[in-house]
């Protein structure tokens, strides 16, 4: 199994991928292909999959962690090219209208793409609980255990009836990928908890967690926090890899490597291929 980061915040030196305030990762096993999450736009998704040579043809499948534009705003593009009725995995609650209320002013950070003529051009596969992509591959579920605090934003607001409330991350999901016996994480925005997250495939998949990648939005986590999460992952026995990015935060990222050390965490720029030889 080949794991890519298509689309991060941040990108190499003299690097010929584009990079943005997003996510996307692509999934190859032997001949399957699964997209998880497609950036903010088009433009850098398609860029950077042209550079790995990927038509979008080819995939077969799209996971999608959650709601917000920075994981689904290359989708407009994308379906242009797919091929018909391919399936997306996504949570049910996929399509509430969620924002970014500052100074009394709410900006729409949702789907934006409209689901019905979503669902016309593919099938949507939209569920609380956990579903096979292809083999080797699932969806974790919605995270309904959250004793952990979330990985939230005090801006961010969702629509229930005629009012704004806060965003509850109920679409929030990562996706679960089997290597040998050992499980890979690939997070999106972890909105539910990082350690939420963990207990619940731990729960849910029963097999230990050798590597977790994606974005794990500590950015607005607190020192304490910081160092109870990292006790945690230090208490793995299993963990082997963490391939923090995207909203995970530079303090949390330094925090994690401090104690986990540079052999465990890695950089996952944009372009990066996960090393997944966890037992090396």
């Amino acid at each position: 199994m080949r794991v890519t980061c298509v689309i991060d915040d941040a990108v190499g030196q003299d690097s010929p991928f584009r990079g943005e305030h997003g996510l996307a990762f692509l999934i190859e096993d032997g001949n399957r292909r699964v997209l998880f999450d497609t950036g903010q736009s088009g433009t850098a998704l398609l860029h950077n999959l042209e550079l790995l040579d990927v038509d979008p043809v080819t995939i077969d499948a799209v996971a999608i962690s959650h709601g917000h534009y920075d994981h689904t705003g290359g989708l407009p593009a994308l379906v242009e090219l797919l091929r018909p009725r391919i399936p997306l995995y996504a949570h049910s609650d996929l399509g509430r209208e969620r924002y970014d209320l500052r100074d009394g002013r709410a900006k729409s950070v949702g789907l934006p793409y409209d689901q019905e003529e979503l669902a016309a051009r593919l099938a949507l596969e939209l569920s609380i609980v956990p579903q096979g992509i292809v083999p080797g591959v699932w969806t974790t579920g919605e995270i309904s255990q959250r004793p952990e605090p979330l990985g939230s934003s005090a801006h961010h607001r969702m629509r229930h009836g005629a009012t704004l409330v806060t965003d509850a991350y109920r679409d929030d999901m990562s996706l679960v990928l089997q290597l040998d016996g050992h499980l890979l994480l690939l997070c999106g925005c972890c909105h539910a908890g990082l350690l939420n997250t963990l207990a619940h495939v731990q729960r849910t998949f029963e097999r230990p967690i050798a590597a977790i990648a994606g974005g794990l939005h500590l950015v607005n986590a607190s020192q304490a926090d910081l160092g109870r999460i990292g006790a945690v992952l230090a208490a793995m026995p299993e963990l082997r890899r963490v391939y923090p990015c995207h909203c995970t935060g530079k303090a949390a990222v330094e925090a994690l490597t401090r104690t986990l050390g540079p052999d465990i965490v890695r950089p996952c720029l944009t372009g990066t291929v996960l090393d997944l030889e966890v037992d090396s």
